[in-house]
């Protein structure tokens, strides 16, 4: 591992240890050129991806843009980070096990925008606004117009549990 600070190849791992969901290895290293020390995360990639643009380029997947973008359509809403974190790494385990190495940015932006759902409306909304390309109030109108239709035709959470018992 390169260190971040000097540049040099020659660091060493003082210390690992899985994070609270074993799905990420931490591992803190010190490099022995110049004795920064600095994390690292090591996860599991089932294959490389490539995102496949709009314009037709062809870009290999990054998971840090990703989560960058769901940040800042989660940007001061009650979310904890550990759900934004547990949120990507279903979408990128989704896209890896989809059984294509290319994706396009289309079905991306789609399985985001399922996720933020479940998770925060108004992330969902915000994600919306930017990926569908909102030019005017009448698009955000027409959008929420199809959302709260479509919560309409849902059957409310109660109802989709059975009655308890009574004593």
């Amino acid at each position: 591992m390169r260190c971040p600070s000097c540049g040099s190849l020659d660091t060493q791992v003082k210390d690992s240890r899985p994070t609270e969901d074993s799905a990420v290895i931490r591992r803190r290293r010190v490099c022995l050129a110049c004795n920064f020390r600095f994390t690292t995360f090591e996860r599991v990639q089932l294959r490389e991806l490539v995102v496949l643009k709009r314009n037709g380029r062809r870009v290999p997947f990054d998971r840090d843009k990703l989560v960058r973008s769901v940040q800042i359509a989660l940007r001061k809403r009650p979310v904890e980070p550990e759900l934004i974190e547990q949120m990507v790494s279903k979408i990128v385990r989704e896209l890896e096990s989809g059984g294509e190495a290319e994706v396009s940015s289309e079905a991306i932006g789609e399985i985001v925008m399922e996720h933020l759902r479940a998770l925060d409306d108004v992330a969902y909304v915000r994600f919306a606004s930017v990926y569908r390309n909102f030019r005017e109030a009448k698009d955000f109108e027409a959008f929420l117009g199809e959302l709260s239709s479509e919560d309409e035709a849902r059957p409310p959470a109660s109802a989709a549990r059975p009655p308890s018992p009574v004593k």
